[in-house]
């Protein structure tokens, strides 16, 4: 008996769905499962065969084939599990085959009939939605993930036994509802950090609202202790919420990744990615057989923050600068290419030398002048170039530490910058994909970022004497465009220009002795 069970396999953020035909022939006893699968999907025959065992049902004692089409595309992982399973049961007669068709069903099974979660749950929900099917049965544990979909029966299950009592009519599985949108908005507001918890530090304060503003890239340097790491986790609290589109670009990412915690829906808040500086390339921006998104993808709609940025092997840092421009990375392989959204915020944090020391009030610091040149050489101007603000963190006195005056709140901050983001949506209505000053091309540069003639030549003067780039000169009347908006002006000023300049200190002549 032939039966068509259909599951889901994905491609980059996106689902496509795969039909499983399950047939069982005359001859000697055997199992074998076409369609391009890998290894996992392989294995799969003795993890079904236990499982159905183990749960009370007949095992197939003829040849059995499953085909996985469409046949060109491989299928990877364990997801397939259950749908094996029920194609199997349904061909020995043990389920009736009537509504199989209606439904999307992936899950992995234990041995013993339990079904564990996949990757990618939200995508596959998208797709089954897409394409008209009545339902989706999966883990209980990616239940939620799915449930955000509408007009969409999704059914969590613990074991085997729930979906085969479903079919046969003998158990009643509940629905899965989410109320997206109440979830959702409740959850925006709630962090754990906040900008009142950082002591002194307003000049880095106001080049991360500046950075917030016009989400600009930045990196923070100083020695340690000074503050840099915990100011650059408190960025997420004044960045503008998340709109439920966003949202949900960013939940299908970290799904395909396996990044979503048990039991989520959506998420709510900016992504704050903050990877080691042992990474390899392919984990910082993707890759793998079947390429799978990297951290820049992860931190897609939020924040990546590198710390000690000399620390990271160059050629991890060189294959963000594409990325950086584009705000997406495409990943090509011999049968397959892919592409991620990348659209993130670049905040990295260094020292000024190997002890750490240099520049330093109090502390002398041990390294050579050429050292230090060598530690800062370690960034490429290319990358430096694509980096809007370089502020410079001293460390905080003993006053500052021990005053009681409570700093101003990241909700403060944040509707400062709400109200300049909220000038640059009217500005950039009319331009598709560009929501702030930093994704400004040139073409928009020349028309929107204007200058008078004493802007001018301060803007010369600065080119002249930190032998600036054409991208440096760029990033300085993007910056510029941003501090207007903050003081909400409609031309940009002299002291704006002025406020952008000084936020290239790794670009001053002598800045490393």
């Amino acid at each position: 008996m032939l039966v068509k069970i259909f599951g889901s396999a994905v491609y980059g953020v996106e689902a496509i769905t795969i039909t499983m035909e399950v047939d069982l022939a005359q001859g000697s006893t055997g199992y074998f499962i076409v369609g391009l699968p890998d290894n996992a999907v392989k294995e799969s025959i003795e993890r079904v065969l236990s499982a159905i065992k183990n749960t009370g049902f007949e095992r197939p004692r003829t040849k059995v084939v499953v085909n996985m089409a469409p046949a060109d595309i491989k299928k990877a992982g364990s997801a397939y599990d259950l749908p094996i399973a029920i194609g199997m049961l349904a061909a020995t007669q043990q389920i009736p085959v009537e509504e199989l068709s209606q439904y999307i069903i992936m899950g992995e099974l234990s041995l013993d009939g339990s079904v564990q979660a996949i990757k990618g749950a939200l995508p596959i929900a998208i797709q089954a939605r897409a394409e008209k099917y009545t339902g989706l049965i999966l883990p209980k544990a990616n239940a939620r993930e799915a449930g955000m979909v509408n007009n969409l029966d999704v059914y969590g299950v613990d074991n085997i036994t729930e979906v085969i009592g479903f079919f046969n009519k003998s158990i009643t599985l509940k629905k899965t509802v989410v109320n997206t949108r109440e979830e959702f908005f409740d959850a925006q507001n709630v962090f754990d950090v906040d900008f009142n918890d950082v002591k002194g530090q307003e000049n880095v304060k106001r080049a991360l609202e500046i950075a917030a503003a016009g989400g600009h890239n930045a990196i923070l340097i100083g020695p340690p202790g000074a503050g840099k790491t915990m100011l650059a986790k408190r960025l997420p609290t004044i960045l503008p919420p998340l709109s439920l589109h966003e949202a949900l670009e960013t939940t299908k990412i970290h799904s395909v990744a396996g990044k979503l915690p048990v039991n989520t829906s959506l998420i709510a808040q900016r992504p704050f990615r903050s990877p080691h500086h042992t990474i390899s390339d392919a984990a910082l921006v993707g890759g793998g057989g079947i390429p799978q998104p990297g951290e820049i993808s992860l931190a897609h709609n939020g924040v990546l923050f590198l710390d000690e940025l000399p620390e990271f092997k160059r050629s991890a840092l060189e294959v963000m600068r594409q990325p950086m421009e584009e705000r997406k990375v495409s990943i090509s392989r011999a049968k397959v290419s892919l592409e991620f959204p990348a659209s993130f915020m670049l905040i990295a944090s260094m020292n000024p030398c190997p002890c750490g020391y240099f520049n330093h009030p109090d502390k002398e610091c041990t390294c050579a002048p050429v050292m230090v040149q060598r530690y800062l050489n370690k960034i490429s101007g290319p990358l430096l170039d694509r980096i809007d603000l370089h502020v410079e963190v001293t460390p905080v006195a003993f006053t500052e530490l021990s005053s009681t005056k409570v700093s101003e709140s990241s909700n403060s901050i944040r509707e400062r910058v709400l109200a300049a983001r909220d000038i640059q949506s009217k500005r950039f209505e009319n331009n598709v994909g560009i929501y702030c000053n930093a994704q400004m091309g040139s073409k928009l540069l020349k028309e929107i970022c204007v200058i008078n003639q004493v802007g001018q030549n301060l803007l010369k003067t600065a080119m002249d004497r930190l032998n600036l780039s054409a991208r440096a000169y760029d990033r300085i009347l993007k910056v510029s465009r941003t501090i207007a908006d903050l003081s909400a002006t409609e031309e940009i000023r002299p002291e704006h220009l002025a406020e952008a300049i000084q936020y290239r200190s790794l670009d001053r002549e002598g800045w490393a002795g």
